[in-house]
């Protein structure tokens, strides 16, 4: 018979504030089995765990309930707390009080209740829970980061300086993201590619870490320690181990107005080209949309000029299977499409430009050289207007763009504005901002100096419309709130503050790695504050900018967090399998196949097995079998299957159904 110990938490006031934590104690120890029934201020603290532990041997328990914040936070605490007193940790079971019930409620009358409700939910479940025993399984001592930019680029140096081989993909055919787009960096003012560039080639030299630029993650399989992943290589119609990236033949290439996307379509380059010249690997790449080889059999200059006879425009897109124990989302931003945006004319005038075009205009290894020109007319600009938010803080209700702040705008803005002050001290500068958001190290200071030692003008309001002129000005209307009156500047330019977003390429992966993403389609961490490097999916680990807006100190602070927590899991040699997975009844299997369909794993497999029929005859069944060291636990295959032959250990039907009758006594 059970003997259940029942333990309820105050959580300090986050619990005791809004239910009747003794009133819970004392209703819950009235049920079935239920031997024991207190209350604490913290149970998760080390005397609290203590009090777990002296009445589990006093009472001689068998099973343990929790009721206390989510499994998410201490699951794992309670259950080797239970463990290091005798009980099978799987004979534990937490009933969450705080987030689902004193969270949600402002009336005690009210919130006690659905405490003792869940309470009884969980006993319920103990009475038919069964002991289980965790397997093991072996951990592929390789990395996967999927993202080549500076998040994936610590992320992968650190791991591979630990040991452990690492492979990178990247889409673009090189490595370097966003930055390698950056002319100076916030708030020092050092150049992004004197920073970015030795860790590049710091990554090439590495013989522990692998590039697989130019290609794409296709298909993930399995789990913690042990995926096997797909990845798709984009055929470059270059030999990469031939290519010395000697560009004679980007140079001799007869298409040469391809839109350049390097600098965001601000110039051309060839068909054949490689994208800057720090590019890793530095190897040319065939744009098949423009090669006129490959669209109509004539040309092939680019072959007879290569001396190193690296041209093969017969090549293919070819798949590469691995396995990683460990995988490493770093896939960054994009800025916001602008043209949604008409008030400021973005799509109407090539003066308005985005802040990363703005950025390459800037650079010195950009389509003007560094020297900044309207690309209008090639005129030096005499009077911008910065436009902060553009696609940030926008209200709830707005199709346009996102209610969150981007972070990084404020910043990239003033010093836009400082080093064009200081590169042209004739021209003026205006910014309009909402809030000026500076909360970073020296960021105030960054900020205060645009303003008191380079005289850029910060008008605190809003531009609300943006009107090319006839004589190639831009007229921008907006409000100063500050001195509360309209504002007209007529500019020679328009830079624009994009918003920044999550990559498009993040929901497909998340749906791929089964990971979980928030309503902007950044990935979400385990916990924000204890796990925030962790996905809930084990084994996944986030870098950079596909969890939210960041600059690059936190950037790659973060990477180098995501490294050690991977580099924690490929130095075990095998890790503890969850057993709550799926089993099959056999003998109620129809053979619909319907568990493997929805299995997200491919865990479910189906044979033709034999089994006695009635008279000792043999009948050959089409039924399912579950591979468990594969099988996440989801559950799937139990809604799907139309005959009941499929069951969760841990959280079986009959156990899920106690604990709905339970509530709905």
């Amino acid at each position: 018979m059970q003997r259940i110990g029942v333990f309820v938490c105050h959580c300090g006031t986050n619990i005791a504030g809004t239910v009747d934590v003794a009133a819970v104690a004392d209703a819950l120890g009235k049920e079935n089995g239920v031997v024991s029934s207190t209350h604490y201020t913290y149970m998760c603290s080390e005397a609290g765990q203590n009090l777990i532990k002296d009445t589990i041997k006093k009472e001689k328990l068998t099973g343990v309930v929790l009721c206390s914040c989510s499994p998410r936070m201490h699951e794992k605490t309670f259950r080797r707390c239970a463990e290091s007193a005798g009980v099978n940790p799987y004979q534990v079971e937490i009933a969450n009080i705080r987030e689902q019930c004193s969270w949600v409620h402002k009336d005690m009358a009210e919130a006690t209740p659905k405490a003792i409700a869940l309470g009884k939910a969980a006993i319920a479940k103990v009475l038919l829970n069964a002991p289980l025993t965790e397997g093991e399984s072996p951990v592929t001592k390789r990395a996967l980061v999927i993202g080549g930019g500076i998040a994936g680029i610590q992320t992968a140096l650190d791991i591979a300086e630990a040991g452990f081989p690492v492979d990178i993909v990247e889409k673009k055919p090189t490595i370097g993201g966003k930055m390698t787009q950056l002319d100076k960096t916030f708030p020092t003012l050092d150049c992004a590619a004197c920073i970015l560039t030795p860790k590049m080639v710091e990554v090439a030299q590495n013989d522990k870490i692998r590039i697989l630029s130019y290609s794409e993650v296709t298909d993930v399989k399995g789990f913690v320690g042990n995926f096997d992943v797909k990845i798709k290589r984009k055929a470059r119609y270059v030999d990469e181990t031939k290519c010395t990236g000697c560009g004679e033949c980007t140079q001799k290439c007869p298409m040469s107005k391809v839109p350049n996307e390097f600098n965001l379509n601000l110039d051309t380059r060839h068909a054949i080209y490689i994208p800057f010249a720090q590019a890793v690997p530095k190897v040319a790449t065939i744009d098949p949309n423009a090669c006129l080889m490959l669209k109509s059999g004539k040309c092939g200059l680019c072959s007879k000029v290569c001396t190193a006879k690296a041209i093969d425009y017969k090549a293919k897109d070819t798949v590469l299977e691995e396995k990683y124990g460990a995988i490493i989302v770093a896939t960054g931003y994009n800025p916001i499409e602008l043209d949604k945006f008409d008030e400021f004319a973005y799509s109407q005038s090539k003066d308005v430009v985005s802040s990363l075009e703005f950025e390459r205009l800037m650079n010195a290894a950009g389509p003007t050289g560094g020297v900044l020109r309207r690309p209008s007319d090639g005129k030096p600009p005499k009077t911008i207007v910065f436009v902060q938010c553009v696609g940030s803080r926008c209200s709830a209700d707005s199709q346009k763009g996102h209610e969150y702040c981007s972070k990084i705008c404020c910043m990239y803005t003033a010093k836009h504005a400082m080093l064009t002050r200081d590169h042209y001290p004739d021209t003026e500068c205006y910014v309009f901002y909402i809030d000026v958001r500076t909360p970073g190290k020296s960021f105030d200071e960054f900020y205060r100096r645009a303003v008191e030692q380079f005289g850029v003008h910060y008008i605190k309001g809003m531009v609300g419309k943006v009107v090319p002129q006839e004589n190639g000005k831009l007229m921008v209307q907006g409000s100063d709130l500050l001195m509360d009156k309209q504002v007209h500047i007529e500019a020679d330019m328009v830079v624009l503050a994009a918003s920044i977003e999550a990559d498009k390429s993040a929901r497909p992966l998340a749906t791929m790695l089964t990971a979980s993403m928030d309503t902007n389609d950044f990935f979400t961490e385990a916990h924000p504050k204890l796990r925030p490097v962790e996905s809930p999916t084990a084994g996944v680990y986030l870098s950079g900018c596909c969890q939210g807006p960041k600059d690059i100190p936190e950037t790659v602070s973060q990477a180098s967090a995501a490294a050690a927590k991977v580099i924690g899991l490929l130095v075990k040699d095998k890790l503890k399998t969850n057993p709550c997975v799926a089993e099959s009844n056999q003998l109620m299997c129809n053979g619909c196949e319907s568990c493997a369909a929805v299995c997200p794993a491919g865990a479910i497999t189906y044979e033709d097995k034999e089994f006695r029929g009635p008279n000792r005859t043999t009948i050959i069944r089409h039924v399912s079998s579950v591979n468990p060291a594969v099988c996440l636990g989801c559950g799937a295959c139990t809604v799907a299957c139309p005959s009941g032959a499929m069951d969760l250990k841990g959280f079986s039907n009959k156990e899920i159904m106690a604990e709905v009758d339970a509530i709905c006594q």
